[in-house]
């Protein structure tokens, strides 16, 4: 006996009935559809086979999980609903950038020497290729719904590499980045190309290295950033325009022939892991003079407050000081905070 040849026909209320026993809480999508027959198979007629029940069923439970992953929040609204919790509290620190401290670091090249050789009058200065680094981040809100439309930030970003390993020259810090930056954003939410737009920023930001002599460095620019979501998905696109100074004062004139006018960063939350990715000047560049950067954060057991950490970074501009210096690097550590 066939039992596809069933003849079962559900009324239209029963069709009704289909709809909301997916809306209980779901198991696998083959259970779903299982779930679905039985139940409507009790209350059926003699005039529909099982193929059709099954095809009613399986469209429903597509349907309902299409409508589940639409509402369910992504990675991006998650971190923009936590910023708006804190964002009200009066003299509130908040995470800015990823917060993270690279215990072992490995650059496959040679750290540049000549500048400190100069600038100290040692012919013989000898960095490791192994060091720690770790990025500190933070912001603050100066004003919220401004006109009900915008809120505007301030920011500082402190990146240093330590020598952390280096006992014959005292672990000295080989290169500490500041980073202070103000800016104005906006939630617009408009949907392009499946894409919602998250966020808009535009602002201004400084960085230097806080050095003097033959080892100082620093830039300013006024810059505009685009996020955009999908899912657990998000890239975010960072145009600038460096502010022109006078040549006699200027550290790094060429320094936008190596880190260029445009950034791209993308990153994807998978359960409690997030992959990042970044991507600078290499088109800009032809591909001689760019850099890109990969990040994986990952759970450490059940600890909910700090999670694994690898970085890679390949390319220029990976710190002032070698701004202009090819870099090879891979590190592992501990994350605080993340993109997601």
């Amino acid at each position: 006996m066939s039992y596809s040849n069933i003849l079962i026909r559900p009324t239209g209320w029963q069709s009704i009935i289909v709809v909301l026993l997916l809306a209980g809480p779901a198991t696998s999508h083959a259970d779903d559809v299982t779930a679905c027959m039985a139940r409507l198979m009790e209350q059926a007629s003699d005039t529909t086979t099982v193929g059709e029940l099954r095809e009613q069923c399986t469209q429903a439970v597509q349907q309902q999980a299409t409508t589940d992953e639409e509402t369910q929040p992504t990675a991006v609204d998650v971190r923009l609903s936590k910023d708006r919790e804190n964002v009200l509290q009066p003299f509130t620190l908040m995470a800015h950038k990823p917060n993270y401290f690279l215990l072992g670091t490995y650059n496959h090249y040679e750290y540049n020497t000549e500048y400190f050789e100069d600038h100290f009058d040692d012919p013989v200065v000898d960095f490791d290729e192994t060091e720690a680094q770790f990025q500190i981040s933070l912001k603050v809100p100066l004003g919220v719904d401004i006109f009900d439309t915008f809120d505007i930030f301030a920011g500082y970003t402190n990146r240093s590499f330590w020598q952390l390993y280096n006992a014959d020259i005292s672990r000295p810090f080989r290169e500490t980045n500041h980073e202070p930056e103000t800016w104005v954003q906006f939630t617009p939410g408009w949907e392009i190309f499946g894409f919602k737009n998250s966020a808009n920023a535009f602002g201004v930001v400084h960085q230097s290295n806080g050095r003097g002599g033959d080892l100082s460095r620093s830039w300013n620019r006024v810059f505009a950033n685009f996020v955009f979501q999908r899912g657990n998905f998000a890239f975010g696109l960072k145009p600038w325009i460096r502010i022109s100074e006078d040549a006699e004062t200027d550290d790094n004139p060429d320094i936008t022939d190596y880190l260029g006018h445009f950034e791209w960063r993308a990153g994807y939350k998978w359960n409690d892991h997030v992959f990042s990715f970044m991507s600078r000047n290499n088109l800009e560049s032809g591909f001689e003079r760019g850099a890109v950067e990969l990040g994986w954060s990952f759970p450490l057991w059940n600890y909910p407050y700090l999670k694994g950490y690898i970085q890679y970074f390949g390319g220029y501009g990976e710190s002032l000081i070698d701004y202009n210096h090819r870099v090879n690097r891979i590190g592992i550590g501990i994350s605080l905070t993340d993109w997601l």
